[in-house]
């Protein structure tokens, strides 16, 4: 579904990613892991056509997206939830999430998304005429996920949906991901530093280490992995 191969990506002629090449198959959960600043959010902002590779390219079935500009990359099926949920913190929850539909232009489309949205999220109908702003961290982090959904994507993009958001939370988090995965085939990509949690969740992880993929794996392979161990799990 999603191939990026060999792209190098630079901010002010420093470069930021070294010829980093995966692949995402359709259906699957696929995990980007690495330490802050390895490169991972610069590798979806790639995608998204935020920003443009120096070298390299990006294809999503069958179509090249590295050039191509983000309102269409969005037309095309990709969802990007960017790290810290950059949320509309004045609207209403209700409003957050009709914006994320802006590119369904039906309004029976729009409405029967989010009754499918609210029944995975109950929170969020519950809080649906609440301004964002006014959430908890993790119930901010449910919004951005849902806000994300409402375009129906194929592909959808998560940047360190844990971030800043209590242990319990995160449970919730991560297996809403892994229900909308199974019941709704939904293809994942998903960009983290909580290594056991992305390990357990992804059907194949990559390691990010300065801008390079370093290991690549199935997630049981790389947790018995001296790498993994050393460096992310402190054994």
């Amino acid at each position: 579904m999603l191939r990026v191969e060999r792209i190098k990506v630079s901010y002010d002629e420093v470069p930021a990613l070294h010829e980093v090449s995966f692949k995402v198959e359709k259906g699957q959960i696929v995990s980007i892991i690495g330490a802050n600043g390895a490169g991972k959010s610069t590798i979806l902002k790639a995608i998204s056509s935020v920003l443009h590779p120096d070298e390299g390219s990006i294809t999503f079935e069958d179509q090249r997206v590295d050039r191509t500009p983000p309102y269409k990359v969005v037309d095309m099926g990709i969802a990007h939830v960017p790290e810290g949920r950059r949320l509309f913190a004045r609207l209403t929850v209700k409003q957050n999430l009709i914006l994320g539909a802006y590119t369904r232009k039906s309004e029976e489309h729009r409405q029967s998304t989010l009754k499918k949205l609210f029944q995975l999220f109950p929170v969020l109908e519950q809080r649906q005429d609440q301004r964002a702003g006014t959430l908890s961290g993790g119930e901010q982090q449910m919004l951005a996920i849902a806000r994300g959904l409402m375009s129906k994507p194929k592909l959808l993009m998560l940047d360190e949906p844990s971030m800043g958001i209590m242990p319990k939370l995160i449970t919730e988090i991560f297996e809403m991901i892994q229900r909308v995965n199974k019941e709704e085939g939904l293809t994942i990509l998903l960009v983290e530093q909580n290594v056991q949690e992305a390990l357990e969740l992804a059907h194949y992880a990559y390691i990010l280490q300065t801008g390079r993929v370093v290991m690549e794996g199935k997630p049981a392979d790389l947790l018995q992995a001296d790498l993994i161990k050393k460096a992310y799990l402190g054994l």
